[in-house]
């Protein structure tokens, strides 16, 4: 999958290109005839009409070309290149990309390479690429300028480049998806169809149970790791309910998901939040201290294996005489939780083949092209097989949240996964981009199986916030920052506690009376306008041609 500057096509593409193409405005009421474009304390006016030659003739306008000496070749093709591209986005589409939280988001950006007297950018932008949309020719930049809602449009050139660079295909494959996963529109109203199911309860709601926390420190002498456990419980923890086990992220903690294991726990499960030491908060910290590696490859075996051992030990608790857990914990059908790499963890307990030979060969190439994700994958380069199968069979289900997959797993590992599985995606993630380690991925795994998709979300929007109070401040690059977490991302940590019970509960007696939460009618009744919710069982054609054309790229 190639990521470079040539390879922002359509909607990658367009939007880039607006940012650095829009030289000028008017209204479809008043056309304006001369643009502007800044490059440090050098301006220069352009015509319209010098635009629209310039597309068709694939030259710089005369007046730009002593400006055209500072930009690099690659740039001038892009700009050229721009000019001449139509997106097939209709007026609905693009109305409801631009009207979303990330779509707020990302006018935001683009507002940052304008110059407008009245601060109005964002409406300005939204307001052009709505109308631009509803031209002929369909949607492009020329077609915007005609509709942009201004007589004057001021264009920092090079502000115009640092705000491309923040793109990247995947992001934008990803909204792209997203949108064609969404619930179907009303004919009339043009809004999506009003849900037709009446949901009885809230499944995000607690349930009546009071939660103890069993603190464990665990010692596996055959690989020499000491693993500390918390244990959540209730006196209403029945054996016919599934042990949950949560396996957390990268150079992250057991306590990640801790409102999550709360909530799971007062209705009565039983959740095992564990530390992986290899790859904890605490080995990060030895490893900035010089005293250690940041993670060793032999991690992508430990980390299932760690699970395995915890699975092992509560079972000894299960017969321990006059132990609080005695007869409560069905380690022999258990559920996995896993965050970030922890949810690359939950897929290889769940069948997924560890496939490294891709991986190897993949990572020899340039690393600067990878998100964090794939680089972070990168490490298991170094193990000596190409092929590992790290199944538990006491798992019978598995919730892979904003997982890493696109490496490590190869081409064909994710269709050996051996049970239902769920898996969400937030679509502005930047460490774990949703569509090459999420969709991509999930399009592989065998039925029965879930997307969730949170438009909005990013890496750690699920996340509890006392785990997230350092982005307080962080600055947002294309790699990171830009976090929506704490307060911000209440309504997302709402529905996950509801659709993670519903799941849990499949393995119940109570099975069908949760069975609707998991529906996209529940995740459409539970969308906010902050974050609209989709949830799939499987990838519809019109979603899945978004896929296809990013994979064959």
């Amino acid at each position: 999958m190639r990521r470079s500057w040539g390879s922002l096509k359509t909607v990658a593409g367009f939007f880039g290109a607006i940012a650095l193409t829009q030289f000028g405005a008017n209204t479809s009421a008043i056309a304006a005839d001369t643009v502007v474009v800044r490059v440090g304390l050098f301006t220069e006016t352009i015509s319209l009409a010098e635009l629209q030659k310039a597309a068709k003739t694939g030259e710089l306008p005369r007046s730009l070309q002593p400006y055209a000496k500072k930009l690099s070749e690659q740039q001038s093709r892009f700009l050229l290149g721009a000019l001449g591209m139509n997106i097939p986005m209709n007026v609905v589409t693009v109305n409801r990309l631009v009207n979303t939280q990330i779509g707020t988001t990302i006018l935001n950006d683009f507002a940052t390479a304008l110059a407008r007297k009245d601060k109005a950018g964002v409406q300005a932008l939204r307001a052009g690429l709505v109308l631009g949309s509803t031209a002929p020719q369909g949607l492009s930049i020329l077609s915007f300028i005609a509709a942009y809602p201004s007589k004057r449009l001021e264009i920092d050139l090079p502000q115009a480049f640092v705000v491309a660079r923040n793109l990247n295909t995947a992001f934008w494959r990803t909204q792209q998806f997203m949108l064609a996963i969404a619930p179907q529109l009303d004919p009339i109203t043009a809004q999506p169809r009003t849900p037709q199911t009446a949901f009885r309860f809230d499944p995000s709601q607690p349930g009546i149970a009071q939660v103890k926390i069993l603190n464990l420190s665990l010692n596996d002498q055959k690989r020499d790791r000491k693993i500390p456990v918390d244990v959540y419980w209730s006196t209403a923890a029945t054996p016919d309910k599934p042990v949950i086990v949560f396996s957390h992220g990268f150079m992250s903690v057991r306590t990640d998901l801790h409102y999550l294991a709360e909530h799971l726990a007062s209705h009565g499960y039983v959740v095992a939040a564990l530390e992986h030491p290899g790859s904890n908060e605490t080995n990060t910290n030895l490893a900035f201290q010089g005293k250690t590696r940041v993670m060793k490859p032999q991690e992508f075996l430990n980390r299932p294996q760690d699970i395995s051992f915890v699975l092992d030990e509560l079972e000894k608790l299960n017969q321990t005489a006059n132990h609080p857990l005695q007869g409560k914990l069905a380690t022999n059908k258990a559920m996995v939780i896993g965050y970030s790499f922890g949810g690359g963890t939950a897929l290889a307990l769940a069948g997924a083949e560890l496939q490294l030979e891709g991986l190897k060969q993949s990572c020899k190439k340039n690393l600067a092209i990878l998100s964090l994700g794939e680089a972070m994958q990168c490490i298991a380069q170094e193990l000596p097989e190409n092929t590992y199968q790290l199944r538990d069979t006491r798992i019978k289900q598995a919730i892979a949240l904003n997982p890493t997959t696109s490496l490590m797993f190869g081409e064909t590992g994710l269709t050996k996964v051996q049970v239902p599985t769920l898996v969400l995606a937030g679509s502005a993630d930047k460490t774990t981009p949703a569509l090459t380690e999420q969709i991509v991925g999930f399009n592989k795994i065998p039925s029965p199986k879930w997307l969730v998709g949170i438009v909005g979300g990013t890496h750690l929007s699920v996340k509890d916030p006392s785990k997230t109070l350092d982005q307080i401040g962080q600055p947002n690059t294309p790699i990171s920052g830009g976090e929506v977490v704490g307060e911000q991302a209440a309504d997302v940590r709402k529905y996950l506690k509801a659709i993670a019970l519903s799941f849990a509960f499949q393995m119940t007696p109570e099975a069908k009376n949760y069975a609707i939460f998991l529906t996209s009618d529940y995740a459409q009744f539970a969308s906010t306008a902050a974050f609209p919710f989709r949830l799939i069982t499987q990838i519809p054609p019109d979603a899945m041609a978004v896929v296809k054309e990013f994979v064959d790229k």
